[in-house]
């Protein structure tokens, strides 16, 4: 399928929007889409872009002053100081059935909302231009490719440059006669939106069930980038779910590999905010672990999961083609492969970092020990940072430099453990699903699960103990269900169903797990020192499911027995490993009963789900 760039005048002018230069089925649709939209947001012109077209964005975006240059060939960008990260709150799921409402997923009548969003957008875009994005979330032939394929429209160059990053953009991927997700973003007066008072406007919906996805107010990448989590995320999860084919999930994916065997086994895993998520997808085995195995990046936010029914595993593809990371306490020691990918010429696009125009160079919290000496650094509002003495800047906190959000972006292609499996069109089967948060007691350092309705049930209740400063009560848990909470689109209850039953149709199923890399002892300090050393509990759960270790039974699942963890190189107090890998009946008690109430919550919740809490609740005495 060919592809043409096509500019149009004024939306107000009479007769047609010119075509784009083929007269497929699949671009009259996307014809009229972007022509309905034009008219309601009062774009001045419509062009359709694709790969060959960054260059030219990128030096337009440059002379507007909307990114800066970074050294090496990256680029940098500022958003609007009120618009710097997701707004749960202002996130809807919209449909036309209520079934499809859930405890987590701000459901509202597709008939209610759908008409107040178009409201807002009417006029929003006039004088600019309606960029036309058709995008595909899978890899080209995936058995996945007829829910994959999308086309956003949106007023922001910006997000062009993002989503060039973030995805495979090309008319040509709209075929296979699936249809197309269809997207409209319109950044709309960011100083006067309300932000966080009763008359806030801002909207970002996906109405699920019409495959339509509208997001008003924002030009944040999570907001805006419609492609990755309203579509790879909300609108998937529903896709696979009405479907009954797979299902589309928060998790992070990766590959271990066996130079002794040439064996690769692969992992998917959830984690809520700040457990640990990206850090775990580009991990770098320690010494001496690293001269025999070798972790492969295959994504590290979402994955899409089927069965194959050739074969009967369960199979999981990372749908985008780059990483959206978070830049904050991202360093040669706790990340070296993203400091590798976001290099020079590697193309990143960093927002809201430190940034000094002098010498091209972004900074933010946690790159170095202290932030950078001398002159001339700009912070993430673009306001000058007077010039540090010798150790860092005086009397002055270093959250004034980046924001705590801050991201890169950068194409999957420039992380260097990327797995030699990134763009096969099936995916890699899974050996093995995860689940970690952060939790100070309780939680051994990793508890294998061999039951399936367990497994889910453990998926269901995971948690991140809140901090004293976002929940006021420090040690709380905050749930969050597969680590989707804030995407989830619709009812926990079908949702837990759904997760039974693909998973129930796999002939081999992976092992279920849950890790927590946080423990603390009674000063605060960390009992596990993390990073590379949790390749050593993905290993010994791997090999529990081989049958090479078999570990010890207790109520919550299994755990290493002695001698099975590879400690080689790691110098641990005995005392230590049995505190991190200790159950403790007391700890669990009131967590069972707090499960408990979590999961009356949802409607229609599976039997099984609570047959596997009540076995637990029973185990450990509650």
């Amino acid at each position: 399928m060919g592809m043409r760039r096509r500019l149009v005048g004024a939306a107000s002018c009479p007769g047609p929007w010119p075509a784009f230069g083929t007269d497929d089925e699949v671009t009259k649709a996307v014809e009229a889409f972007a022509a309905e939209w034009a008219a309601l947001t009062g774009a001045s012109r419509i062009e359709l872009v694709g790969p060959e077209d960054e260059a030219r964005l990128t030096e337009e975006a440059l002379s507007a002053g909307e990114v800066q240059p970074v050294f090496g060939h990256r680029y940098y960008a500022r958003s609007y100081v009120k618009d710097t990260a997701r707004s749960e709150e202002r996130t809807f799921v919209s449909t036309s059935s209520e079934r499809d409402r859930g405890v987590y997923n701000n459901w509202r009548f597709a008939a209610d909302l759908k008409p107040r969003v178009m409201s807002l957008m009417e006029g929003a875009s006039r004088g600019k231009t309606m960029y036309v994005i058709p995008y595909l979330m899978s890899n080209p032939g995936s058995p996945l490719a007829p829910w994959a394929a999308g086309v956003e429209l949106t007023d922001s160059r910006l997000v062009v440059l993002h989503m060039l990053r973030m995805t495979r953009v090309g008319l040509s991927y709209l075929g296979g006669g699936g249809g197309f997700v269809k997207g409209v973003h319109v950044t709309g007066d960011l100083e006067h939106l309300g932000q966080g008072t009763p008359d806030d406007r801002r909207h970002f919906v996906t109405v699920a069930d019409e495959r339509l996805i509208i997001h008003f107010g924002s030009s944040y990448g999570g907001n805006a980038l419609l492609a990755k989590i309203a579509h790879g995320l909300r609108q998937a999860s529903y896709d696979g779910w009405r479907s009954g084919r797979f299902l589309a999930e928060q998790f992070m994916l990766i590959g271990v590999h066996d130079r002794l065997t040439g064996e690769t086994s692969y992992i998917a895993g959830g984690f809520p905010s700040a457990s640990g998520k990206t850090n775990l997808a580009m991990l770098v085995p320690p010494p001496p672990l690293d001269q025999r195995y070798e972790v492969q990046f295959l994504g590290d936010d979402i994955a899409w999961m089927y069965v194959d029914e050739a074969d009967g595993r369960l199979y999981a593809m990372n749908p985008e083609y780059g990483v959206f990371g978070v830049a904050k306490d991202t360093n040669e020691r706790t990340n070296p492969n993203a400091m590798r990918a976001i290099g020079p010429d590697t193309g990143t696009l960093f927002t809201n970092t430190a940034y000094n125009p002098a010498t091209q160079d972004v900074w933010w919290e946690g790159k170095t020990e202290v932030p950078p000496r001398g002159g001339g650094w700009l912070d993430w509002r673009g306001q000058a940072i007077p010039e540090a003495p010798l150790g860092g800047r005086d009397g002055a906190t270093q959250e004034e430099w980046s924001h705590p959000n801050s991201r890169f972006t950068t194409a999957l292609k420039n992380v260097p453990n990327l797995s030699p499996r990134w763009q096969d069109p099936k995916g890699v089967p899974l050996d093995a699903i995860i689940f970690g948060g952060r939790v100070r007691r309780r939680e051994p350092l990793v508890r294998a699960i061999l039951d399936l309705a367990d497994g889910v049930y453990d998926g269901l209740t995971l948690g991140a103990e809140a901090t004293a400063a976002a929940e006021g009560k420090a040690g709380v848990l905050r749930y969050d269900p597969m680590s989707m909470r804030p995407f989830l689109s619709y009812g926990e209850g079908d949702y837990a169903r759904h997760w039974l039953d693909v998973l129930g149709r796999a002939r081999e199923r992976p092992i279920f797990a849950h890790v927590n890399w946080f423990q603390r002892d009674e000063s605060g300090a960390y009992l596990w020192p993390g990073y590379g050393e949790n390749l050593r509990a993905l290993l010994w759960l791997l090999d529990l499911k081989a049958g090479r270790v078999k570990g010890c039974e207790t109520p919550v699942g299994v755990i290493p027995a002695p001698g099975e963890l590879n400690l080689e190189g790691l110098d641990i107090p005995a005392s230590r490993l049995e505190r991190l890998l200790r159950y403790d009946p007391e700890e669990w008690r009131p967590e069972v009963e707090s499960r408990r109430e979590h999961l009356r919550q949802f409607e229609r919740l599976p039997e099984e789900i609570w047959k596997a809490h009540e076995r637990l609740a029973e185990a450990v005495g509650a």
